[in-house]
């Protein structure tokens, strides 16, 4: 059999091969088998081999855990990615990391030029921008978040700087070059379980839960309004995943055994970052394109399960 290299027509990949099988019908030439197998993955015009070939996304929080992890899954399918983080060296690891088709942006997701700055470096380098995934959040539990008795003023305000004022920040700017330069495109926001499905004994964020509820109202408000210029904005709500934030909990063995009844999908565990990677795509692709305002929870079954302590 003989192989050739990637070529392209359309938005589709093919690789030539040549060659004979005798077993299928007689004797056929396997580059039409090949062909055709790859020509199935187009559905109405959306690619669902290389699903975002041709997007250029911003990840705010795209250099550590879940948008790391997203941000090489974009790359795999076809997209250029500017990701954001706090942290000179996780910039540039996952500079490196993710090759030629990112970029990384050192900068904080709470100060209003952040992702106004990532977002023309995506321009500038990749030629266009169609698409903001909000990752960036955190735990306010150092500042004074907690029960609402114990909770303090500075991390309540620290809290929603870190969760909702930033994203706030991260939708206006996309939102505002969207219609600057006259196109749809895609935003997703990361919201929690936490928002609407509490677990008193083990987590227990009164402020943290206040401000991804108010993910999801501000998102559904934004989608709403913006539907008619055909931007989207939805949300992905995770529940426990591994990642820096939640290492407390996860390293904690009353907590994990808890989490494998509450999370008992997949044999009972802790998530992983990869997890949230198909969703995020879907989001970011044109396979959402009728989509809009809607919370996919990614939660290993936390919402419909009752947990045992």
């Amino acid at each position: 059999m003989l192989s050739g290299n990637l070529w392209r027509m359309g938005s589709i990949k093919y690789q030539y091969s040549i060659g004979r099988v005798s077993n299928i019908g007689g004797n056929l030439n396997f580059s039409y088998i090949f062909l055709y197998i790859i020509d199935m993955f187009s559905i109405n015009g959306v690619n669902f081999y290389f699903m975002l070939e041709g997007k250029n996304i911003v990840i705010i929080g795209g250099t550590t855990g879940l948008g790391f992890s997203a941000a090489k899954a974009f790359i795999k399918n076809g997209a250029k990615v500017v990701v954001v983080g706090r942290n000179p060296e996780s910039c540039i690891s996952a500079e490196l990391a993710l090759g030629e088709s990112a970029r990384a942006v050192k900068g904080d997701a709470s100060d209003p030029k952040t992702a106004v700055i990532a977002i023309e470096i995506c321009i500038s380098a990749f030629g266009d921008f169609d698409g903001l995934y909000h990752v960036a959040g955190g735990s306010g539990r150092k500042f004074g978040d907690g029960p609402l008795h114990e909770l303090s003023l500075e991390g309540w305000q620290k809290t929603f700087d870190l969760n909702l004022t930033s994203l706030m920040l991260s939708n206006q700017a996309a939102v505002r070059k969207f219609l600057e330069l006259g196109k749809s495109g895609s935003i997703l926001n990361m919201s929690s379980v936490l928002s609407f499905s509490p677990s008193p004994q083990y987590f227990v964020t009164h402020a943290y839960a206040a401000a991804k509820s108010a993910v999801t109202g501000f998102t559904k408000a934004l989608a709403a309004y913006y539907a008619k210029d055909n931007i989207r904005i939805n949300i992905l709500a995770p529940a426990l995943v591994e990642t820096p934030m939640s290492a407390r909990a996860s390293t904690d063995e009353k907590i994990m055994n808890f989490v494998k009844t509450k999370q008992p999908l997949d044999g009972g565990r802790n998530g992983k970052p990869e997890d949230l990677d198909g969703a995020a795509v879907y989001f970011m692709s044109d396979a959402s394109k009728f989509t809009t305002g809607q919370t996919l929870y990614v939660d290993g079954g936390w919402e419909v399960s009752e947990g045992q302590y």
